[in-house]
């Protein structure tokens, strides 16, 4: 199958004031949240992509433009619902701080599985929905392009988590052990008998050996050779 590159969005108002934005419209990047955009953009200008597919958010839509800027190409570039925020219902546009002191919130950090937010989404529904999104948009780019494909997908960082906790083959209520910050780069690559995470949370190093297509699905025993070193400048 395809190889995914998951990308946060950028630092926005609100990450940077504390807030819970959910699907609040209208939250965009701040500076630092643009800068970061624009240094993950350069990264994957190494990496003839396929696809960027983002959430239909302003963060991850301006995110995702950055990276189609920086690509000698024109990708496919969707949005697509099935990657947008969790909908935090009632908790959404709170402050952190205000919502550690509610019940739930100890819920959220042991046993997220078990976590409907007040008047919004279940966060096992929150998994289901954008793995889906994930492996569709996988399958298709897949058989389009080859198994050598390459896409991106924007998203936020409970999305992000869920996805990797998947291909991760952990339990949802292992998923707050993962950390992705804002503009970082996942790795996932759907084999056809399990995905293989192959890089978690990054937000510098070299990509280019993505560009190369993958010989096997085949985990290499030992751990294998690695990638090839980057080029010298």
């Amino acid at each position: 199958m395809a190889t995914v590159i998951l990308v946060r969005h950028g630092r926005t108002t609100a990450n940077a004031t504390g807030v819970l934005a959910g699907r609040t419209p209208g939250v965009e990047l701040d500076q630092v949240g643009s800068d970061q955009a624009a240094a993950t953009g350069d990264r994957l200008a190494v990496v003839p992509v396929v696809g960027v597919v983002s959430s239909p958010l302003e963060r991850c839509r301006q995110t995702a433009q950055f990276i189609l800027d920086r690509q000698a190409g024109a990708p496919h570039a969707p949005v697509d619902d099935a990657l947008t925020e969790c909908d935090y219902g009632s908790w959404q546009g709170r402050t952190l701080e205000e919502l550690a002191k509610e019940k739930l919130w100890a819920t959220v950090q042991s046993q997220p599985s078990a976590v409907t937010f007040p008047g919004g989404e279940s966060m096992a529904a929150m998994q289901a929905r954008s793995v889906a999104a994930i492996r569709r948009h996988d399958a298709a780019l897949e058989a389009e392009h080859g198994p050598g494909a390459v896409w991106v997908a924007v998203s936020h960082g409970d999305i992000i988590k869920s996805v990797l906790a998947d291909a991760l083959g952990m339990h949802l209520d292992m998923f707050q052990r993962l950390n992705v910050g804002p503009a970082s780069v996942s790795i996932v690559h759907y084999g056809t008998g399990r995905p293989t995470v192959l890089a978690t949370n990054t937000d510098a190093g070299d990509l280019s050996w993505l560009a190369a297509r993958p010989t096997s699905d085949d985990a290499p025993v030992g751990g294998g050779a690695g990638h090839a070193a980057p080029p010298a400048r």
